[in-house]
């Protein structure tokens, strides 16, 4: 057997943590706690290591989108969610409000939410925004769940692991890895851990993915970008929003204290040096041309900068990368985050399966297949704002250009759109509208939704057919699949991953329609969640 070994760094001492799991996963941001709590779902033995001694406080996405807010919704956590939204509401005061509340006895909003976010620090208008396109309409539940800053969601993600019992090994770092085709030989700081699978969680300096020679081609980074939340002593100088100057740009706001500052000059000389007060203080004063003066930082500043790339593959042998270890670009609207806990729901299930022994040939190559598309759409999207953002006459021409077209109601909804995710399609088999999609908000007779029926996990069939058809038909795979009867409706049938993408889905059945429905339903339940239990196989 061909060995595989890497090093880092010296390293093994006697340690109290499990020596021998199924998965380790290497950082507990907000996409190794999900990918963890999937895992865990699915009966794997898995632990996290992180090299920070504490969770990380420092100021990063204000908000998730509409993917990830429904991933929070699947495993049952939307009403804390909905509880932080309203919190960070009241902190920040000049958000539209979002309601909470649901109209009796329909478990349906009584009023959408007009979260809408910005492109390139142009907001988007939400009275522009046409609320009642399809894609917008068939994704409204979770709307009050995404104003999440990412220390309190992943703090919220932290408490439903530790439900599941994954364990967070903090003050641990990775210091060298063996691959040996059937597992993981882990050198770290506290000891060996042997591991059937290594999943790098570890951000965009990943040292999993440095170790496993796995490329990281893209773009260098050109600028520099901090983010805040400082005290003023007199913030009037400051302009509300994103302000441009020959110098770069600079937001305040929304809520007091925030800042944010971009110059186009150079990239930071040393992105591993922390980020002072005095350094925030000074980007702001040469982009604004004022002599503000800040007094005291109230949480953790960032530093970052438009270094865009993408890792060579997501997944070398036994050895996987999620989130930004596995991509990274500028953060404007978040999309790191979403991206990340995206590829978290997409690896937990499939890797879980692989674990379980039922996943069908080659489901774990589907990782890289449909996350990476998505993924290069994002570094794109990122890019494009960068290129809008500069403070040149030429980017200066193309923003007045693009200001004027989100100003439409077509350019609005448009932009709202992609940002939300609600648009996200996977290029799986089948004729569908639905497939590949995100599900979306299907309201049952009794007042519930289809995703209300699948927080433990697993995969969800509607079955809306007068006999119960599709319900029986997919009895061969109990356990894997959980079924849910319902009365008659559009669609008849839908079966959802466990990551909440339509695999099969089905509008009616009749004399002429009833065995190709059948057989499509066979076909996606075989391909995605393995062959039916040999008793009951058909």
């Amino acid at each position: 057997m061909t060995r595989t070994v890497f090093h880092h760094r010296t390293a093994f001492v006697t340690v109290d943590m499990q020596q021998n799991m199924d998965v380790t996963v290497v950082g507990a941001g907000p996409v190794g706690l999900v990918l963890a709590a999937e895992l865990a779902l699915f009966g794997a033995t898995v632990q996290i290591l992180e090299r920070r001694a504490e969770p990380d406080r420092a100021m990063k996405a204000q908000s998730v989108n509409v993917p990830t807010a429904e991933a929070l919704d699947r495993r049952g956590l939307l009403p804390a969610a909905e509880q932080v939204q309203r919190e960070t509401l009241q902190q920040v005061g000049s958000f539209s409000p979002v309601a909470a509340d649901r109209a009796p006895g329909t478990g349906r909003r009584a009023a959408e939410s007009r979260f809408t976010g910005h492109f390139a620090g142009m907001p988007l208008d939400p009275g522009l925004v046409d609320w009642s396109d399809p894609d917008l309409a068939a994704h409204t539940a979770a709307e009050g769940a995404r104003m999440l800053p990412q220390p309190r969601l992943e703090a919220l993600l932290a408490d439903h692991a530790a439900r599941l019992g994954v364990p967070v090994r903090r003050g641990v770092e990775v210091t060298s890895l063996e691959d040996t085709g059937d597992g993981v030989l882990l050198g770290t700081t506290a000891g060996p851990v042997r591991t059937r699978w290594l999943v790098g969680c570890d951000g965009g300096h990943s040292t999993v993915r440095r170790l496993a020679g796995i490329g990281f081609p893209g773009t260098d980074p050109e600028l520099t970008g901090y983010q805040a939340l400082v005290d003023i002593a007199d913030p009037s100088p400051l302009t509300d929003g994103w302000t441009w100057s020959a110098r770069g740009a600079y937001r305040y706001g929304p809520q007091p204290g925030r800042v944010a500052t971009v110059e186009f000059d150079s990239p930071p000389a040393d992105r591993s040096t922390p980020v002072t007060l005095e350094a925030v203080q000074a980007a702001l004063r040469r982009i604004s041309g004022t002599d503000v003066t800040l007094t005291a930082l109230r949480a953790a500043p960032t530093r970052w900068t438009d270094n865009t790339r993408q890792a060579a593959a997501y997944r070398s042998g036994r050895i996987l990368l999620a989130g930004d270890a596995a991509h990274v670009h500028p953060p404007f609207g978040g999309q790191g985050l979403n991206l990340g806990v995206g590829d978290a729901t997409n690896l937990g299930w499939k890797l879980g399966a692989v674990l379980a022994g039922w996943a069908p040939e080659g489901l774990l190559d589907t990782y890289d297949t449909e996350r990476r598309p998505l993924g290069a759409w994002v570094l794109d999207w990122t890019r494009a704002q960068i290129g809008v953002l500069r403070g040149d006459a030429k980017s200066g021409a193309l923003r007045e250009i693009v200001a004027d077209l989100l100003s439409t109601r077509d350019g609005a909804t448009y932009a709202v759109k992609k940002i939300s995710g609600v648009t996200q399609r996977l290029d799986l088999p089948g004729g569908h509208p639905l497939v590949g999609r995100f599900v979306p908000d299907l309201w049952l007779r009794d007042g519930s939704r289809l995703v209300d029926h699948g927080h433990g996990g697993g995969f969800l069939l509607l079955d809306r057919t007068a006999d119960g058809a599709f319900a029986r038909l997919a009895a061969g795979w109990e356990g894997r699949v959980r079924s849910v009867r319902d009365a008659d409706g559009t669609p008849a049938g839908v079966l959802v991953r466990p990551d909440g993408v339509v695999a099969w889905a089905c509008d009616g059945i009749g004399a002429t329609t009833g065995t190709a429905a059948a057989e499509g339903l066979d076909a996606a339940l075989r391909r995605w969640a393995g062959a039916p239990a040999p008793s009951l196989a058909r």
